[in-house]
């Protein structure tokens, strides 16, 4: 698989956003349990989880209302959130407190730093990119996340055989991940069909799908699975 620095263009831009005084408790008291500072350095996800077990990274999870679903119906799956939305971080803290799960960890940084610097290779069975900021004007579209670099960067740190799950609500953007993947020798695309009831796939509804159906926009879920680089390897299994 290619292994490459990643692009420094910003796929996101930080809006300050309204923060509540229980999401800034949890900022300053909850990140430290829950939390995984940011560093140049390669991480240890056995000892961070505390176990080993099949892994899950969750790209940009919002206000976190769907990874805390996802994580509390499959307590046999570690989930790494990365955000940069701070309200969102302390959002997904309360909730993590109130439920009392520990199979979630957070990352507060862009997730293109965090794949650059502290992951390594084959540390997931499935990344999870579910409505990315769309950049609907043409003159933006650098700045989509899904590009070339980014592509080959989640296959190096997905096992042989994981999945990459991507979920879009804007039809231009679902087309141009789906030209970007089909570019990529490191994937090819597989049926929602076939993934049965494979608990790696599951997707609760999201704040952003919500949105989207209000706007008559059509949901566009996309999986691809990493090429194996040989016929007898094979994955963890949860």
């Amino acid at each position: 698989m290619a292994s490459s620095h990643l692009r420094k263009v910003r796929s996101f831009v930080r809006r300050p956003g309204r923060i509540t005084k229980a999401q800034q408790r949890a900022l300053a008291t909850l990140l430290p349990r829950w939390g995984i500072p940011y560093s140049q350095s390669r991480i240890d996800l056995d000892e961070a989880f505390g176990r080993r077990a099949p892994r899950v990274l969750d790209i940009g999870f919002g206000d976190g209302e769907a990874l805390l679903t996802t994580a509390a119906n499959h307590p046999g799956v570690d989930y790494l959130g990365v955000e940069v939305h701070e309200p969102g971080i302390g959002h997904l803290l309360v909730l993590l407190e109130k439920a009392g799960l520990d199979n979630v960890r957070i990352i507060d940084r862009d997730v293109v730093d965090v794949l650059d610097h502290m992951i390594e290779d084959a540390t997931f069975d499935a990344v999870n990119l579910f409505f990315p900021d769309p950049w609907p004007k043409k003159r933006h579209h650098k700045r989509r996340l899904v590009q070339p670099e980014f592509v080959a960067a989640v296959a190096r740190v997905l096992v042989d055989g994981g999945l990459f799950h991507v979920a879009t609500d804007w039809a231009d953007y679902a087309e141009h991940t789906r030209e970007v993947l089909a570019r990529c020798p490191d994937f090819g695309a597989v049926p929602a069909g076939e993934l049965g009831g494979d608990p790696l796939s599951f997707r609760p509804p999201t704040k952003f799908e919500r949105r989207g159906l209000r706007l008559d926009h059509v949901i566009d879920d996309q999986y691809y699975r990493v090429r194996s680089a040989a016929p007898s390897a094979s994955t963890r299994s949860p």
